[in-house]
């Protein structure tokens, strides 16, 4: 029994005006497209409703951190200290994040310059405060923090605003995120064999925010959110990419090449009246050894492969520059800031650029209400720390974290402005003997009373030949002199 496929349907569809087909189609499977739409959007609502109901539990603390007084500790010390705040890293199943809206709890490292006052801060879930004290104790034994206030309470949360204006924005990579940005490490400069001298990033934003006046404020966030190892499998994809090698077809990607294999088919029986078809299935593929990749192929592929040696985290940008408007800089606050953000650029990998969709600029139609949505949406995300809107966040491991936020060198940016801790702590010597009958806390004290015994002796000594040398003094009378000047 022959079987016969009637393709005149399709056809007829093909024979359509422009227009009639573009309607035709809409009526037949437009309800597929609306579907979908209606779906992706109520997933959204759905998920930041359960995430909020499920928050209003977490409490979050604000940590002041005095940077210690003449800091020597490179970047290498921060990197370590993301490395042990790793440790804040949970899973959920999807349950937990469907039903019960729970997600992984975020840190928010920030740079808050206030009248030129400029003040390093950690906000961290209540939960793990004495984690992010031990790790930053361990890397600095002489830092002070502090429970303090947020230190937004008393800024502007709508716009527009009599007193304030505000330009904000978020940065995000211009290449893959498993393309690594310029790190600390390529700030150092030999100047001898046996010399090296580390030119602190950090030194261009202090001095930025030293040079703010009073009523400008500078707020610099990064929100980290600690994640798993799966990320490391995306380098690999890059990897594949540029060595030239067919990537590994995912579920989806298998049902999308089976529709388009299916159009192919019947549009090769539509047309096979032109003509043989000449085969279109060549292989775009070819794969490249090591010795014909350029130099800067094996450096993506070097970059990639030490990027992905270190531990990540999924991580947002954000800088709000909030001001007074008779004091507003914008020529120089924002380009500023923008320019420290371009000190991490490495052309031929990575680099940051702000993010059209999220900074406060508008160049098209409604222009006025559509400037004044972005400022209000900007400092309502900085505000509240917000992990899930504005941009999506994209992966920084803690080399990269440690270059965007460390304390600085103070030899090399000697702003004034930063707070310090007062003096070093010193602990006492480990020689110091306390268990000792001939030494311990009694012998010390009684040592201590004789030795005050002496000094008041001596002291009443003292005083006794100064009454009787004071005596002598008083018995003879001295006359002024004679050209002392009276009025």
């Amino acid at each position: 029994m022959d079987i016969v496929i009637n393709f005149a349907p399709i056809q007829n569809f093909f024979n359509l005006a422009p227009d009639m087909m573009l309607w035709r189609f809409l009526a037949t499977f437009g309800w597929v497209i609306l579907g979908i739409m209606f779906l992706a959007g109520v997933k959204v609502i759905w998920l930041k409703h359960i995430r909020a109901k499920w928050s209003k539990n977490i409490k979050f603390t604000f940590l002041a951190i005095d940077v210690p007084r003449g800091n020597i500790q490179s970047p290498k010390a921060i990197e370590n200290f993301f490395a042990y705040i790793a440790g804040a890293h949970g899973t959920q199943n999807f349950f937990d994040k469907w039903f019960s809206g729970e997600y992984q709890l975020s840190f928010s490292f920030e740079i808050a310059s206030l009248d030129g006052y400029t003040q390093f801060i950690i906000r961290t879930p209540t939960q793990f405060v004495n984690l992010v004290e031990s790790a930053i104790y361990s890397q600095y034994p002489d830092a002070e923090i502090m429970e303090v206030d947020d230190y937004c309470e008393d800024f502007p949360k709508k716009f527009p605003d009599e007193e304030y204006d505000i330009w904000g924005s978020e940065f995000i990579p211009s290449a893959h995120y498993m393309y690594p940005i310029r790190t600390y490490e390529e700030f150092e400069h030999r100047l001898g064999p046996d010399e090296t001298v580390f030119r602190d990033p950090m030194a261009e934003l202090m001095e930025l925010c030293s040079s703010l006046k009073r009523g400008e404020n500078l707020l610099y966030q990064i929100i980290v959110i600690p994640t798993g190892f799966d990320w490391v499998d995306d380098g690999k994809g890059e990897i594949d990419k540029i060595l030239g090698k067919k990537p590994e077809s995912t579920l989806a990607n298998k049902i999308i090449d089976t529709i388009v294999e299916g159009i192919t088919f019947l549009s090769e029986q539509i047309y096979s009246i032109w003509g043989d078809i000449e085969d279109s299935k060549k292989d775009e593929f070819k794969k490249l050894s090591m010795m014909e990749l350029t130099p800067k192929q094996k450096k993506r592929i070097e970059g990639i492969e030490n990027k992905s040696s270190k531990l990540g985290f999924l991580c947002k940008i954000r800088v709000v520059y909030l001001s007074k408007k008779e004091v507003m800089n914008k020529s120089k606050v924002p380009s500023g800031f923008v320019g420290y953000i371009k000190q991490f650029s490495a052309l031929d990998l990575n680099s940051f650029k702000p993010d059209a969709r999220v900074m406060t600029k508008a160049i098209y139609f409604n222009k006025d209400r559509e400037l004044l949505r972005k400022k209000n949406n900007i400092i309502t995300n900085y505000i509240n720390r917000d992990d899930f809107a504005g941009s999506s966040p994209f992966l920084l491991n803690v080399e990269e974290l440690a270059t965007l936020w460390h304390f600085p060198i103070e030899a090399m940016a000697n702003a004034p402005l930063i707070q310090k801790t007062a003096a070093k702590r010193y602990k006492p010597p480990a020689n110091l003997a306390v268990d000792d009958v001939t030494t311990g806390p009694e012998a010390l004290k009684e040592e201590f009373l004789k030795e005050i015994a002496v000094e008041k002796k001596q002291i009443n000594k003292n005083n006794s030949d100064q009454n009787i040398s004071n005596s002598q003094h008083h018995s003879v009378k001295k006359t002024p002199p004679s050209n002392l000047p009276f009025g």
